[in-house]
């Protein structure tokens, strides 16, 4: 996985990226690891759920992504 926008699936994000899963926990609970909708939602649904801003945790991933590619 290249990058991850808003539009990315969650279950996108922890199946290609296990290193992004602390920020996914972070922001949505672990409640998204069992939901059968994490692979229909994408950042900005689970992010308007959770009256979150989607751009602060699409930087996080890509950030964490970058750093475990780079090291």
């Amino acid at each position: 996985m290249n990058e991850v926008t808003k539009d990315t699936l969650i279950g996108d994000v922890i199946k290609h990226s296990p290193e992004a899963k602390a920020i996914i926990e972070k922001h949505f609970g672990n409640g998204c690891f069992t939901c059968p909708g994490v692979n229909m939602e994408s950042i900005a649904f689970g992010s308007t759920m959770h009256n979150l801003d989607p751009q602060v945790i699409v930087d996080e991933i890509n950030a964490v992504m970058k750093n475990h590619v780079g090291s």
